[in-house]
């Protein structure tokens, strides 16, 4: 979607069918398409207005009511951050006492608006004249927000009256992630040095990032929405009031249908660069207990595996394997970093004893979860033949230390059922 597809959008006249389309949902694009054509609105109008629809449609799971009255990009969606959790990005200049802040890189808007929705007075800075167009549409509800399309290094913070930052470099090139932080537009080390100017500094950065790339004086959070990790953040200064180290956030629904926001640090680790603590993995099938815990991808990526493993009393049940196992069902503090299943049964990883197991079980649904082995879920399901009225869950891991057989650990599946569930036969 360029330039010459979204200005059809911004006259009056594309506003306003925009604004009078049905959820995209409700409607049969086909049929709508033709009769607003016929109506005398042009094609290229109307394709566009569908799109955007379509890309309203989308934009809900991240901006919910919001997404109604904004404009999308495919790339800008895709990239935008969750209101959630630029909600959360925003509470900490408001806690810092920050009053103006420069969003280097707003992309379409989302953390500009989570800002100025706390009452903070918002540059948004995107050099995309495109993306800047629509972080404008999508910010024309807040008077405190001001967009400009220019370099984010281009800036003069002092000059503006800026005292936090929120940087979001671009990890994209020509479709393909970046993994170097020093090819992200701008470098990482750039986006760094704005330190030396503003002292309360953000920066979403890859979940992937590794730890030693991490500087020692920032706090690292990786955040998940209903167990998917979504990013991670940087925080600097004031912004950074846990003090230096790495958290896991963790945002659930309620059943009141309002977030929830659950946070677990290491407050033994004090420079965030340092490799994470490994627990030692259980010896072998024999010292499984009647939990098995799989850890959120924040925590994991925080590299909160072994302290949640301490915090439960369970151990991986292989060397660098994110299974834990352990007798105790995990606090109502855990609970929101762990998924846990109870233990039924343990069966070797051979394909013969798998598909004797599926029909002796008479198992047509069978749901497969895997660490540390090559095997696809896919590709074992559709080896096994499922046919039958039974379901079970399994989990394709690796058992004791790597050195345990000559294969680099021993191949398992666990037959487990939800830890709600209480067990039967």
């Amino acid at each position: 979607m360029d330039d010459s597809t979204l200005a059809p959008l911004l006259t009056p006249e594309g506003w306003a069918l925009l604004g009078s389309l049905p959820p995209y949902d409700d409607l049969d694009p086909l049929a709508v398409g033709q009769a607003l054509r016929e109506q005398g609105h042009s094609p290229g109008l109307v394709a566009a207005a569908l799109t955007q629809q379509r890309l309203r449609g989308r934009a809900e799971a991240k901006f919910g009511p919001f997404a109604a009255r904004m404009l999308f990009t495919p790339d800008g969606l895709e990239q935008a951050t969750r209101l959630s959790v630029a909600a959360h990005h925003a509470s900490r200049y408001t806690r810092a006492g920050v009053t103006r802040v420069a969003d280097l890189g707003c992309g379409i808007g989302g953390d500009s608006m989570a800002l100025a929705g706390l009452g903070l007075s918002v540059l948004a800075v995107e050099h995309d004249e495109t993306t800047a167009a629509l972080a404008t549409v999508n910010l024309m509800a807040f008077p405190d927000a001001e967009v400009r399309c220019a370099d984010a290094l281009e800036i003069d913070l002092a000059a503006e009256g800026v005292d936090g930052v929120f940087a979001d470099p671009a990890r994209r090139s020509r479709g393909r992630r970046l993994t170097d932080p020093e090819q992200w537009s701008p470098p990482l080390s750039r986006v760094l040095a704005l330190r030396e100017q503003v002292e309360a500094l953000g920066v979403k950065v890859s979940p992937g990032l590794a730890h030693d790339l991490l500087p020692a004086d920032c706090h690292a959070q990786w955040v998940s929405v209903e167990g998917q990790v979504v990013e991670a953040g940087l925080w600097f200064g004031p912004l950074a009031h846990e003090g230096p180290g790495r958290s896991a956030l963790a945002l659930r629904r309620g059943q009141d249908d309002s977030w929830h926001a659950h946070v677990l640090a290491d407050t033994e680790c004090a420079d965030p660069s340092t490799a994470p603590a490994q627990a030692e993995p259980i010896g072998g099938a024999e010292e499984l207990g009647e939990f098995v815990h799989e850890p959120d991808g924040a925590a994991i990526r925080a590299g909160l595996v072994a302290h949640l493993a301490h915090a439960l009393e369970a151990a991986p049940v292989g060397e660098r394997i994110a299974y834990l196992t352990g007798d105790l069902a995990p606090t109502q503090a855990l609970a929101p970093f762990v998924r846990s299943w109870r233990l039924r049964e343990v069966l070797p990883l051979h394909l013969k004893a798998l598909k004797a197991r599926v029909r002796e079980k008479d198992i047509g649904r069978l749901e497969i979860h895997k660490r540390g082995v090559d095997l696809p879920p896919e590709a074992l399901r559709a080896s096994l033949h499922l046919r039958g009225e039974g379901s079970e869950t399994w989990l394709l891991t690796r058992l004791g230390p790597r050195e345990g057989a000559s294969s680099g650990g021993r191949g398992a599946v666990l037959v487990v059922e939800p830890r709600e569930q209480a067990p039967t036969g």
